[in-house]
């Protein structure tokens, strides 16, 4: 058999301990090793086991007196190390313990050490969620939408309580005595859970309510306005606090999430908060330079191209892109321009090409010699 040790070195007090001093101490390790603190932890349950049994003989004038003069042996038969077992015998554990079990659960043990009954506060409402689909420039620009949820609300009837009458419709459940939760005995001591029967509330329903046939809630179609942000991207959320399930007996209802999706859009495209577009210009532009005209989402914009513009060049459009989430600032519509070549040119088309190209080979060859001229006297 393992050697007991020392209850004074378990606590991690003097021997001059003060009983406020031992309370204390124990309240700590009970806290640190409590099972339920410490799940499938054999180590840490033989921890709280000890320090239970410590207390139960220090916490008593009468069985400290006979430990510090006897030893383990002058005690063995009372010290237990069950915090369940002989409150009536070891004053003030059943305050202390009580102090320990609000700590995991906010209130006081079941049985004996917890008459109190259940405040029960209702439940909160469920969050819902809402797909929405939008357009390329609701998203960019911001708007308004309307939608439809089903939903379930408080049932007036009876204040969501699912009783016939509210509140008067109500008696004190059966299994856990009004305290919403019972005691389950596992070995040497007792864990609590949610009362199978009532679900913590504490009170079951004698009479179902007939509008909502006990369940407190009752199904509605609830027309909801939508702020959609300027700016907001594909795949963002927004949340409508309140907007989603009743709550009942007063609980607060549950949110309603809306998951945006933004539909593409024929010529723009979106990078970041930046808008991109193609815009296709002609030959003789490229070459010439000139004005031409852009759209944006406010409308057109007039874009000036320098003479000897490559096709796949990059304008920039200042502040013409989408707002910044809760910001003043706006990104840029960068415009790439592409030189159009005709599929099928007319014959008019092809006469004037076909002199253009006469030229420009022209042009070519002079500048080629040119080139062979100064590479031969480069290597000369």
């Amino acid at each position: 058999m393992a050697v007991k040790r020392d209850y004074y070195e378990v606590l991690g007090v003097s021997k001059g301990a003060s009983l406020d001093e031992i309370k204390k101490a124990y309240r700590r390790a009970a806290l640190k090793y409590h099972p339920d603190r410490n799940p499938n932890n054999k180590e840490a349950e033989e921890k709280f086991k000890e320090a239970t049994e410590a207390y139960q003989v220090l916490s008593d004038p009468e069985l400290r007196n006979r430990y510090d003069t006897f030893g383990h042996a002058g005690v063995d038969q009372q010290a237990t190390g069950d915090p369940f077992s002989g409150f009536g015998d070891f004053a003030g554990f059943e305050d202390l313990f009580s102090d320990i079990f609000s700590a995991f659960f906010g209130h006081s043990p079941p049985g004996s050490w917890g008459s109190r009954k259940a405040k029960f506060q209702g439940r909160p409402g469920r969050d819902l969620r809402y797909d929405l689909k939008i357009e390329f420039e609701e998203a960019v620009l911001g708007a308004k939408k309307e939608i439809v949820i089903k939903r379930n609300t408080e049932c007036k009837e009876c204040s969501g309580t699912g009783a016939k009458g509210g509140a008067s419709g109500m008696q004190q459940c059966r299994e856990c005595g009004g305290r919403g939760r019972v005691g389950i005995q596992q070995g040497f001591f007792t864990i609590t859970r949610t009362c199978p029967l009532c679900g913590g509330a504490g009170e079951i329903v004698k009479t179902p309510c007939q509008k909502c046939g006990g369940k407190g809630l009752i199904p509605e179609s609830k027309k909801i306005e939508v702020n959609i942000p300027a700016g907001v991207n594909d795949g963002q959320r927004l949340r409508i606090r309140g907007a989603g399930e009743g709550g009942t007996q007063g609980a607060p209802s549950g949110d309603l999430y809306i998951n945006i999706t933004v539909k593409q859009h024929p010529f723009f495209k979106r990078e970041g908060a930046d808008i991109v577009c193609e815009v296709p210009i002609t030959y003789a532009t490229a070459v010439l330079g000139g004005e031409i005209e852009v759209p944006t989402l406010n409308g057109k914009a007039t874009l000036k191209i320098p003479a000897g513009t490559p096709s796949g060049k990059v304008f920039t459009l200042k502040r013409k892109g989408a707002p910044y989430l809760g910001s003043d600032r706006k990104g840029d519509q960068l415009v790439y321009v592409t030189i159009h070549i005709p599929k099928k040119p007319d014959e008019e088309h092809k006469k004037l090409l076909n002199q253009l190209d006469k030229i420009e080979k022209e042009k070519m060859h002079k500048e080629k010699k040119g080139l062979f001229s100064k590479l031969k006297e480069y290597f000369s």
